[in-house]
């Protein structure tokens, strides 16, 4: 048995190389609709459909490859993935070099169309794009499992705590690069950030070759049969579906982040704001306080824990709605939308510091051996569906309450944004009523546990 304290190499491989590819993923993601539309061309809808089929899709497969990562063994599984997210993320550099060199664009510190929004040459991206996604539904699946293979069930909510600490250090030190590119590059910058995350995520395919060596085999070599048989059975588990339809509230306001957050903040408080390092605010946020919180409510039940996060969200999103109905005078030197922005993502953090640790753990313990990856990409259903949702819905309330300034009129731009707040009074509803939810979920739970 395991001391409670030990955590093995293959533990702190597997955290190690998901810190790189949160790097890499978050310098990318935080500027993706920006990158579509000031690189690529695309509308702020097609923009937003596609950054939300993106990061859709990216959790909706994790239950699937969780299960082939399941029979190949988890370092081929990783090997595969981040050779897949190496691939993509320099054909996301390579692609706008490609399309200027034939000349549908100029790129300096303004981007010039000369024939790239008439041209359907632009949905090149999607090829490339589907490589990330395949790359990284791996991931999803197979640094979670292992934290879950890896650990105990005295030690468990430990090392989940430790995992996410080093999720949000990725986060962070992905999104710490782009403002000094944008800054410097311009919107060149947004094509270069690029080749950053081909190079972390190589830096993690030499990582895994030599240092990863797991001894938990179960699983392994499994028949197609056992494999369908088991994703039946975990796709037809209606306590952990109705777990992850509740959790979903929690993720469609996270996501706004980077669907909404970015385009709303350089719109309403100017192209000098600073979105990239707002978002930051979030895992530095959980980076500090995962730890505190889990050993806070260690003697707390998961769904506890979660619950109290639930209940901070529509508290965050009401922050983020009031800068627009504070005037114009500077806060700290801050525009009023930037600072009450950044006073909402600290409430953010605190909430995912007591929910998504604790959600891991919990869909950790319903893992049969053997179908670890299957159960805990399973997991991150509720991104799928929040990102499916929340990108779609960002792009219909930016148009309507906060449109592209370059389409509007002199004379609409000088009424054009005075309720775009309401976008976050929508986002306040789905969180409160996420948080009821999970209440009423608690009670039904305990009570079909008391009569078994």
């Amino acid at each position: 048995m395991k001391q409670q304290s030990a955590f093995t190499r293959a533990f702190w491989v597997a955290n190690t190389v998901e810190l790189l590819e949160r790097a890499a993923y978050y310098g990318v993601f935080i500027v993706i609709t920006l990158y579509l539309s000031r690189i690529l061309g695309f509308t702020d809808m097609q923009a937003a459909s596609i950054a939300g089929v993106f990061s859709g899709l990216l959790y909706f497969l994790p239950t699937f490859s969780g299960a082939y990562a399941d029979k190949i063994g988890f370092k081929k599984a990783l090997m595969l993935a981040f050779s897949l997210l190496t691939l993509g993320y320099f054909g996301l550099g390579a692609l706008p070099t490609i399309l200027e060199s034939i000349g549908l664009v100029d790129y300096g510190q303004h981007t010039h169309f000369t024939g790239l929004r008439e041209s359907n040459v632009k949905w090149a991206i999607i090829p490339i794009v589907s490589l990330i996604i395949i790359g990284g539904s791996f991931i999803k699946s197979v640094i979670t499992a292992t934290v879950s293979k890896e650990t105990t069930v005295e030690n468990r909510a430990k090392g989940f705590s430790i995992f996410y600490a080093m999720v949000n250090i990725g986060a962070f030190s992905g999104k710490t690069i782009v403002k000094p590119l944008r800054e410097s590059m311009g919107d060149e910058g947004l094509v270069y950030l690029n080749f950053f995350s081909a190079a972390a995520t190589c830096l993690a395919i030499v990582l895994v070759y030599f240092m990863f060596d797991s001894s938990h085999k179960e699983g392994e070599g499994k028949s197609i049969r056992e494999i369908s048989r088991a994703l039946v059975n975990v796709l037809t588990n209606g306590r952990l579906i109705t777990l992850i339809l509740i959790i979903t509230g929690f993720w469609m306001v996270q996501h706004q982040l980077y669907a909404t957050m970015p385009k709303y903040v350089l719109r309403m408080a100017g192209e000098g704001a600073s979105p990239s390092w707002y978002a930051n605010v979030n895992p530095l946020v959980v980076f500090l306080t995962v730890g505190a919180i889990t050993a806070l409510m260690k003697n707390k039940s998961a769904l506890t824990s979660m619950t109290v996060g639930m209940f901070i969200m529509p508290i965050s999103a009401f922050c983020m709605a009031s800068g627009n109905l504070m005037g114009s005078a500077p806060i700290l030197g801050m525009h009023p939308v930037a600072f009450m922005m950044i006073v909402g993502i600290v409430f953010q953090g605190l909430a995912e510091a007591f929910i998504s640790p604790r959600f891991l753990e919990y869909f950790s313990l319903q893992a049969p051996k053997g179908e670890e990856g299957m159960y805990l990409g399973f997991s991150h259903l509720h991104s799928f569906i929040s990102s499916i949702l929340g990108f779609g819905l960002s792009g219909y309330l930016l148009g309507k309450y906060c449109p592209d300034p370059s389409l509007l009129t002199e004379t609409e731009k000088l009424t054009a944004y005075d309720h775009a707040h309401y976008i976050w009074y929508v986002f306040v509803a789905i969180a409160a009523v996420s948080a009821i939810l999970l209440v009423i979920y608690g009670i039904v739970t305990r009570r079909m546990d008391a009569k078994k």
